[in-house]
């Protein structure tokens, strides 16, 4: 994680007062908070406590506190390795298989699209036949998120996409700076999962950079193994993918407020009515 300094607004004084954040006294440059710079493990205390930390405890003392303050989240440590380790066996056979397709943007020809994201993906619900381990994530991102509703911004959630399984091949391919849902199509929290074992980011790059809104420091997320990551799906928070010089794995949950989703389909059912008019008359 680094934080780097930008033009202040009023809002970036007042976090320069927080003393939660301080400048770093060698480059001047504003240093993250702890909850960023050292995530919290959701590992077993010690040998001796084998149980892990309840979601409800996980949820109340860091995640809403930490997306309130800094509108992301990181939980190290998430399903444990053995799991994590089943997960990424089965991303991996889905990779190998041909399973995978480029990743495509809206609107936009293929070729245009893999200048702009190079990653391979595949939508996946947890269901089908080898993807038991991808199910269960599933199943504790859904029991972490109910946990959390009520307490996570002004969203009430009700529902889910399907896991967008990724694979960033390592020929240097990433993902420019965009925004998940700048469009107010449903998508509050953005959580991502990561499968990478042994990732060194100066070697290996495909770091997620975040550059959260009117901040004065970006957020820089290495992909590591049995990695979460939690953050506003809106216009709050820009991110890129860097360039990956290893293969890259991930699976991208995206999570709906119920209210600006039904508004949402719509809007999308009223342009497609006036469109169907237009084209017969």
């Amino acid at each position: 994680m680094a934080g780097h300094q930008g033009n202040q607004t009023s809002e970036d004084q007042a976090i320069t007062n927080d003393p939660r954040v301080r400048p770093d006294p060698a480059s001047g440059r504003m240093e993250l908070p702890r909850e960023l710079t050292k995530p919290r493990s959701n590992r077993a205390r010690s040998k001796e406590h084998k149980k892990r930390p309840s979601t409800h405890k996980l949820v109340s003392q860091y995640i809403a506190p930490c997306m309130k303050s800094y509108g992301l989240c990181i939980v190290d440590n998430f399903l444990g390795d053995r799991i994590g380790e089943r997960v990424a066996q089965e991303v991996k056979r889905i990779h190998q298989s041909g399973g995978m397709q480029d990743g495509q943007l809206a609107s936009q020809k293929l070729n245009k699209s893999k200048a702009i994201r190079g990653d391979k993906i595949a939508w996946v619900d947890g269901t089908e036949g080898g993807c038991q381990n991808i199910g269960y994530l599933l199943t504790r991102m859904d029991k972490l998120i109910t946990c959390a509703d009520g307490k996570l911004d002004k969203f009430k959630i009700r529902g889910r996409h399907k896991a967008m399984v990724a694979c960033y091949p390592g020929n240097g391919a990433g993902y420019v700076k965009h925004v998940d849902n700048p469009n107010a199509d449903g998508r509050c929290v953005t959580c991502i999962y990561y499968l990478n074992k042994n990732w060194n980011a100066k070697e290996h790059g495909g770091l997620l950079r975040i550059f959260p809104e009117g901040k004065s420091y970006v957020a820089d997320i290495e992909p590591l193994f049995d990695r979460l990551l939690l953050f506003w799906s809106d216009r709050r928070n820009p991110h890129e993918v860097q360039p990956s010089y290893a293969t890259r794995y991930a699976i991208t949950v995206w999570y709906f407020d119920s209210e600006e989703r039904a508004e949402a389909k719509r809007k999308f059912r009223d342009l497609t009515a006036n469109s169907q008019k237009g084209s017969s008359s």
